[in-house]
């Protein structure tokens, strides 16, 4: 759940993610330009650095935390990003199910995600059955789903649900695999760049959304359709 904050809590005016059953894109980012999201997005390093380099796209942060929506989303307006870039205060897995329209999304990103590591604290991890699957029904056909961690059990761990899933694909350096070498994407998130300083190995996984088949259903991967 959100956070619900008092009235006079400091960042009660913070921008959220709009109630309803449809939350269309193109209302929370107008325009006609690909769309990204970033999966809690912090202090909001990386939607900075992804904005310069990629300034054709727009950009979305869902971020829990209501503090640093609030401080992302007015620090984007004041660098005059706001009109397609934006931080939005959600619980990615809540609001994901809601957003609108299907095959909308062009990149899902999750930079070092859930550091959660106690059994009691499992709930409250992002990545698992219902993320993936509206993951999978969000973005378009061949959109990339990028995940980075500095935990080799985690990355592990992510291999093994990404990879179970029938609509994503390995798209990584090697055919077959997600592994990759570097970050692609002209922008790294603050614990990236931290962990490159230190020396610390990073896991980076990319996968594709594979082809949906006729019905809006993914494509069989062991099947043959030639």
């Amino acid at each position: 759940m959100v956070f619900q904050p008092r009235p006079n809590h400091p960042y009660a005016d913070a921008p959220r993610f709009p109630d309803g059953d449809d939350v269309s894109i193109d209302a929370l980012i107008p325009g006609a330009g690909p769309v990204e999201i970033e999966i809690g997005p912090g202090r909001g390093g990386f939607l900075f650095e992804r904005a310069a380099a990629s300034p054709e796209a727009r950009l979305l942060g869902l971020e829990i935390r209501l503090k640093w929506a609030a401080i992302v989303d007015g620090r984007l307006r004041k660098g005059g990003l706001g009109g397609r870039v934006r931080a939005l205060n959600a619980d990615a897995r809540e609001a994901l199910a809601r957003l609108r329209p299907d095959a909308s999304i062009a990149r899902f990103f999750l930079h070092f995600p859930d550091p959660w590591w106690k059994k009691r604290h499992a709930k409250r991890l992002v990545m698992g059955p219902a993320l993936l699957d509206s993951l999978a029904r969000l973005l378009v056909d061949g959109g990339e789903l990028f995940v980075q961690t500095d935990v080799e059990e985690r990355g592990a761990l992510y291999a093994e649900q990404i990879g179970a899933h029938p609509a994503f694909e390995p798209a990584g350096d090697a055919p077959g695999s997600p592994h990759l070498a570097e970050n692609p994407y002209g922008a790294r998130s603050p614990r990236e760049h931290h962990a490159i300083a230190d020396g610390l190995p990073v896991s980076r996984l990319l996968y594709r959304r594979r082809p949906r088949a006729a019905g809006g259903a993914p494509l069989d991967p062991g099947r043959d359709d030639g």
